[in-house]
């Protein structure tokens, strides 16, 4: 039996439900573990045959706890197959939804100086009703800045839910 540990440092709760995907379409001899990254900190990694970690961006970056868990751990998930993946809302624009192309993932790899085995992006929601009024407002300015939605009676998912099943598919 494989263990895997599934780490999500999430704002809003949608990389939780991502995380969720993944783990439901990972390979049934999979022992799997869904974490929120505080609660990881009090894991030994060392445990888990495979790693992944899953990442929202609030106002164009992701958590510095995340930068801080990786550069404690770097070690570790140099030598096990560790994943990432990074759930943002520019992702929902074409040749900005791909490793290779997204800002945040590129903007990740240099800051976090960790080279996952694999590496993910998936757009994310924007949530408006349940956003408080400073969140609200500052992301919905984001939002019309970037040709997005801007209005706040509606939520917005972007998330392609096929798209997060291959990348499950691939993870084994």
């Amino acid at each position: 039996m494989h263990s895997t540990l599934i780490v999500y440092s999430s704002t809003d709760g949608h990389t939780k439900s991502i995380c969720n995907r993944i783990s439901n379409s990972l390979d049934k001899n999979n022992e799997t573990e869904i974490v929120s990254l505080d609660d990881a900190t009090k894991l030994d990694l060392s445990t888990y045959n495979k790693i992944i970690i899953g990442a929202s961006i609030r106002y164009g970056k992701h958590s510095k706890k995340l930068y801080k868990f990786i550069r404690l751990n770097k070690s570790v998930l140099d030598q096990k197959q560790s994943v990432f993946f990074s759930v943002n809302v520019v992702a929902r624009k074409l040749k900005k939804d791909t490793p290779e192309t997204n800002p945040y993932i590129k903007k990740f790899l240099k800051i976090s100086n960790w080279r996952p085995k694999k590496i993910g992006v998936f757009a994310g929601r924007v949530d408006y009703p349940n956003y408080g009024f400073l969140d609200k407002y500052v992301i919905k300015f984001i939002m019309f800045l970037t040709n997005g939605p801007t209005d706040t009676s509606q939520s917005y998912e972007f998330t392609d839910w096929s798209k997060v099943d291959e990348f499950a598919k691939e993870l084994g």
